[in-house]
């Protein structure tokens, strides 16, 4: 009977351990745009960190990316916004810190292993404070069907006539439509076009920063320039190319209608699951021979800590695991394309992701000129430069025209350019 008894009381001991281990859990969640991630954070990124950090259990809650600073503002307002909250850089999460709803994250070990630049798009504009542990940039440039290429005799150009006699090529074979892209959705319009190729002409940061002290106006040579090549690529998009949307261009790609196709590098991922040809990358070609070359590198993506946060101790563990070495070569390899903006260098596996990144080695990397103050007002200058940069490959505005309503909208309310 002692013995029964024993046994019993040892059972409900241990069932109570089991019980008060599973109450200690703690549960902190993520708020994030990259819902096509969500397979690789649940299968891949989350197993890794829970298995170093007993007791903390994490949960990846994406929104759809049209639908994300929306539905955040509504939840942060609301009061049940998730723990983490997955950052766009510069001005969208800057308002939110400055809000009072991203925390302040200066101090968090994690931060050591960033340089300034890449906190930049995170911090305050002084530099003082910092909001988001940074995670990842993604690059521009062209993924290209080596197939393709290989079938038509074709060289990946290294300046703007090679690239426009590549593309004369392929029209004049009509195989394949010499370039992926629409103008249905005006970003893809700006975003792969206008960027991509402009910092070759204004310089990367040169230009940039000058836009920003007012040094340079955007009726300048170098701006104007840039919509003068980009106004040559309507001829090469295909036939509908207006009412074409992302969706279709990145369908007509993988499905091998398309030669070419203006990329981020975050395409490389569903690519490489959607394509079964050979795919290349080629840098923007240079407008001439010997320039310098300029890419664009753009901080896209951190991580920071909702203020109002019921768990800020096993948040800010997740977050410096977010700024280890280890996160970062998880992440990069996981989703390539999207390359670590940590100072410890990452072998990276996929060869198109290598290709891209191997970029930065030969050219001066910079960011989207329009994400960093300069679309703070009414009119917002980076949504009027979709609209702009659509208009100047359908050809219902002219570069000058164009220019001249961007300066003219940014004059209107940024002090440096009045």
């Amino acid at each position: 009977m002692k013995l029964k008894l024993g046994m019993a009381l040892m059972a409900t001991t241990i069932l109570g351990s089991a019980l008060a281990a599973t109450a200690e859990d703690v549960t902190i969640t993520i708020e994030s745009w990259r819902s096509e991630d969500l397979s690789i954070w649940q299968d891949k990124i989350i197993p890794a960190f829970e298995a170093s950090h007993p007791g903390i259990k994490v949960k990846f809650t994406p929104t759809a990316p049209g639908e994300y600073n929306a539905a955040l503002n509504s939840k942060l307002e609301g009061g049940v916004a998730g723990d983490m909250i997955t950052c766009r850089p510069f001005d969208q999460s800057l308002l939110i810190f400055e809000k009072g709803q991203l925390a302040d994250l200066t101090d968090l070990d994690a931060m050591g292993n960033f340089a300034a630049v890449a906190k930049s798009a995170w911090s305050t504009d002084d530099g003082s404070k910092t909001f988001c542990v940074p995670m990842a940039s993604v690059i521009h440039g062209f993924i290209y069907n080596k197939d393709a290429f290989k079938e038509l005799g074709l060289e990946v150009p290294q300046t703007e006539d090679e690239f426009f006699a590549v593309l004369d090529k392929i029209k004049a074979d009509s195989t394949y439509i010499p370039m992926a892209m629409g103008t249905h959705d005006e970003w893809e319009s700006s975003t792969m076009g206008y960027y991509n190729i402009g910092s070759n002409y204004w310089k990367g940061e040169e230009g940039r920063l000058a836009i920003i002290n007012g040094t340079q106006k955007l009726t300048d040579a170098p701006w104007v320039d840039a919509f003068k090549s980009l106004a040559k690529w309507g001829a090469y998009l295909g036939d509908g190319y207006e009412a074409q949307t992302y969706p279709d261009s990145q369908n007509l790609f993988t499905l091998g209608r398309a030669a070419i196709y203006p990329a981020g590098s975050w395409e490389i991922s569903g690519f490489n699951a959607q394509a079964d040809f050979e795919m290349g990358a080629f840098k923007p070609p240079v407008p001439v021979a010997g320039n310098d070359c300029y890419i664009s590198d753009h901080t896209d993506i951190g991580m920071g800590m909702n203020a109002a946060s019921k768990h800020p101790e096993e948040t800010k563990a997740f977050l410096n695991w977010v700024g280890s070495l280890e996160f970062a070569s998880l992440y990069s390899n996981a989703l390539p394309g999207f390359f670590s903006l940590s100072n410890e260098p990452v072998t990276l596996e996929d060869p198109l992701a290598q290709e891209f990144v191997s970029w930065r080695k030969d050219c001066h990397s910079t960011i989207r000129p329009t994400y960093q103050i300069l679309s703070r007002g009414t009119p917002n200058l980076e949504t009027e430069m979709g609209n702009a940069s659509a208009n100047v490959i359908k050809g219902t505005e002219t570069p000058e025209a164009a220019a001249e309503r961007l300066q003219k909208g940014l004059a209107s309310w940024y002090a440096p350019q009045q």
